[in-house]
């Protein structure tokens, strides 16, 4: 039977695990934080557990044009201290479903970090293994072994995180109230989500961004849609602006620009990125191949250079999202395990940034089709001829449609809406699933329904094809 260790129990090492058991192999994962890992456990999860106590806040929004007397935003209070029990408790609820399905799968769960040792005869690798309890370290054989380390919060030298004004985004939760002005240094996806999470629970938010808008990485049109509502909202945002350090004074923080402006707020959250979790793996004394920033290097079956060594999710830098780390994970135990498998497709996955309103991509994306580089038709959308969104009072946010020119192949969309994540599923079954906008424009879609824009929008795309 072939032993396998995983080191890191997040998306990629917990998914590998139930296909690696499904196929009878012997697993076993190596977790310092629990089933789960950092992203059920201090990340994902709970980001969107916390922004889910925003969305309800948000709901109070307007309700005088709904005849709904509630008083508005002012009357809401939030209990910083109960928002973040709930999400602590959901963290660790769904760490446990997790830990009792891999255990019920017949995976071995053992509680500490990992290490690779030296080669051994036959080819299995050497896994020194240290764990929580302070037992000895002790080391097992492995066939395969797949690195699921995952990432830390980046850490600036000069904005040093004290766990109490200058926070990285896994310590708000110890906040006992919500920030009085709440300086957000970094508009990529994670600055932009609390920032709005922050926004809607009545907290003053400054957003610090380094280039020309926010979520420079997202596509221009819905990024710019989205900082439009910040601002109309009342989030400041401050655009070409770089953060050279925070500093602490008392009860505030000061934010210092490399223009020489400052920012003064009650606390300072840092969203500047990722640090790989490779450091202390001896994976360049094994010769596994590591980029200069640490990440892990790896083909599209997710295995490094060293035969069974094999690597998934944020530590390999592909695309920081949980749906990629466990198909990563998923490849690489169907490939060690012989079975059939397909490398890994960026191109089909969806991707979310849960602000609100929501903006969901999936496929090409503008600047492709822009550059020339992707040859496509496309089609804008926007929610505001939408009946469904004319009911709900949805002002902002749009549908946009790519196609291959002759062939009407859907090969990208954008959405930003309410609930995005759930409305690009269709566009994205249609890019993996190869549909055309003719396919896509005949399904019937409720009415009304938002939904029932896609479809519209493939419609205006198979008006073009005559053109």
């Amino acid at each position: 039977m072939n032993r396998i260790v995983i080191i890191g129990g997040g998306p990629a090492g917990y998914e590998a695990a139930l296909v690696a058991a499904q196929l009878d192999a012997d697993v076993t994962i190596v977790e310092e934080d629990g089933a789960g890992g950092a992203c059920v456990l201090h990340d994902c999860v709970p980001s969107k557990t916390f922004i889910a106590s925003s969305d309800v806040v948000t709901g109070y929004r307007d309700t005088e044009e709904f005849g709904v007397h509630s008083d508005g935003l002012e009357a809401i209070t939030v209990d910083a201290t109960l928002v973040h029990g709930r999400v602590r408790r959901l963290a660790a609820a769904q760490s446990s479903d997790i830990h009792a399905k891999l255990i019920k799968a017949g995976v071995a769960m053992i509680s500490g970090s990992a290490r690779l040792g030296e080669d051994s005869l036959g080819h299995h690798h050497k896994v020194r293994i240290t764990p929580t309890d302070g037992d000895a370290e002790y080391s097992v054989d492995a066939g395969t072994v797949l690195i699921a380390t995952g990432a830390t919060p980046r850490i600036l030298s000069d904005a040093q995180p004290d766990g109490e004004r200058i926070l990285t985004w896994r310590q708000i939760y110890d906040l006992r109230e919500l920030p009085e002005h709440l300086v957000v240094i970094g508009s990529g996806v994670t600055g932009a989500e609390f920032a709005s999470a922050y926004l809607a629970m009545g907290v003053k938010v400054t957003l610090v961004s380094s280039r020309d808008r926010v979520m420079p990485h997202e596509d221009a049109d819905a990024a710019m849609a989205i900082e439009r509502v910040f601002r109309t909202r009342g989030m400041q945002i401050m655009n070409n602006s770089r953060a050279n350090a925070v500093r602490r004074q008392g009860d505030a923080v000061v934010v210092e620009l490399a223009d020489g402006r400052t920012v003064t707020g009650s606390h300072a959250l840092m969203c500047v990125g990722s640090v790989p979790n490779t450091a202390d793996l001896g994976l360049v004394e094994y010769g596994v191949a590591v980029s200069p920033g640490g990440y892990v290097t790896t083909d599209r079956v997710s295995r490094t250079n060293v035969p069974g060594i094999y690597a998934a999710g944020d530590c390999t830098g592909v695309l920081a999202l949980a749906s990629v780390a466990a198909m990563q994970g998923r490849i690489a135990m169907w490939h060690a395990l012989g079975e059939a498998v397909a490398p890994l497709r960026l191109k089909t996955v969806a991707a979310n940034v849960f602000t609100d309103p929501e903006l969901a991509t999936v496929g090409v994306s503008q600047q492709d089709v822009a550059s020339g580089k992707v040859p496509a038709r496309e089609v804008m959308l926007p929610l505001t001829g939408n009946a469904r969104a004319k009911m709900a009072g949805i002002s902002d946010g749009f549908i946009k449609l790519f196609c291959r020119p002759a062939s009407g192949l859907v090969v990208g969309g954008v959405v930003v809406s309410p609930r995005a994540s759930e409305l690009i599923m269709p566009i994205a079954m249609a890019v993996e699933n190869h549909l055309t906008v003719d396919q896509l424009a005949h399904t019937i879609t409720i009415y009304p329904s938002l939904s029932g824009s896609v479809a519209e929008a493939a419609r205006q795309l198979m008006q073009h094809e005559s053109d």
